[in-house]
């Protein structure tokens, strides 16, 4: 099986010759290529090549283009902060949305024109050309939570809850609206999956998450599906109070960072949900031994079950061993 053929048959349950492999690298790309991060960041031909050679060499079964939540911010006229070897960075302090009233003058970006999202577009145009059908080439947006966060500011948004309910369901339908719109784009330029980041989400208790985030991403995703791809949620921290929603947002794999265990996830979700993950990427990860990995990785597995892709809980870190990314590899490739 090719890796693209892979994961689609794992989304749709249907037998797999092993185990998908779909860990998140950013950092860790850009390091094994030799490229400054700000550059990684900031020309999807950089991108392109180093997610390329880090795939290749590690027998990914995908690549993808999530670099740094801060793309359609910074197309919408948010400030950003640059640095050489870090993601760029929203400047909270300075957040566009610091007034509520400048929501009623902001406007969808001109996705053709040059910009942050554009150069996201060319990214996947430019991976798609160079995987063919081998592999899945993933896009990627910002969830609801996590713009709304990057535009608002994170703790104004969490008072926002409380205050103005009106004011946030009008802010989740413009994020919403704008990221159907880039992911279609990305579609069209060769994206066979889409990921979801909604990190911000993880902030909020089951309550407000139920009333104003999950009716969103439902959202999302379904617009998303029905532009002819699979969806793939990931939202980073602790969200094992919210894992029974996640199950619910028709996402066709859901990613479990380090803090939410995959057998509470499996238990919430149900037994058809594809899980992905969740090896803790510091101490499991970095710190470990190839056994150590590999024992990790069989945990996931056995709490996970059948419908179960390999990863790491989060973004695989800078200075991973690479003995240790060979050993997730080699787990996959022997397990189904």
């Amino acid at each position: 099986m090719t890796g693209r053929e892979r994961i689609e048959a794992r989304i749709h349950h249907q037998p797999v010759d092993h185990l998908p492999f779909m860990p998140i690298t950013m950092m860790f790309a850009a390091d094994l290529a030799g490229v400054r991060y700000r550059d990684y960041a900031a020309d999807h031909r950089v991108l392109a090549q180093a997610q390329l050679q880090t795939a290749e060499r590690f027998g990914f079964d995908y690549v993808s283009v999530i670099s740094d939540p801060a793309r359609e911010a910074s197309d919408l006229g948010g400030m950003v902060e640059w640095y050489d070897h870090q993601p760029p960075a929203i400047v909270e302090s300075a957040a566009l949305l610091s007034e509520k009233s400048a929501l009623a003058s902001l406007r969808l970006p001109a996705m053709e024109a040059p910009g942050r999202m554009r150069d996201r577009i060319e990214g996947v145009g430019a991976l798609a050309r160079a995987v063919g059908s081998e592999k899945i080439v993933e896009g990627w947006v910002e969830g609801p939570c996590a713009l709304a966060a990057d535009l608002r500011g994170v703790n104004t948004l969490m008072l926002d809850f409380y205050d103005d309910e009106a004011f946030v369901t009008e802010l989740f339908e413009f994020v919403v609206a704008m990221e159907i719109a880039f992911a279609a784009e990305q579609v069209k330029a060769g994206a066979t999956l889409i990921g979801v980041g909604d990190a911000a989400a993880s902030l909020v208790g089951p309550k407000f998450y139920s009333r104003f985030v999950l009716p969103f991403e439902q959202k999302l995703v379904a617009g998303i599906q029905a532009l002819g791809v699979p969806v793939r949620l990931h939202i980073c921290g602790n969200t094992r109070k919210i894992l029974g929603g996640m199950g619910t947002t028709g996402a066709e794999v859901v990613d479990l960072d380090f803090l939410s265990p995959l057998g509470e996830g499996r238990a919430a979700m149900g037994p058809e949900q594809v899980l992905l993950g969740n090896i803790d990427p510091v101490r499991a990860l970095r710190d470990g031994t190839p056994a150590s990995v590999e024992a990790a990785v069989a945990s996931c597995h056995a709490e996970a079950g059948t419908h179960y892709i390999v990863g790491a809980g989060c973004e695989v870190t800078r200075g991973t061993p690479h003995e240790n990314v060979e050993a997730m590899r080699r787990y996959a490739r022997e397990h189904n």
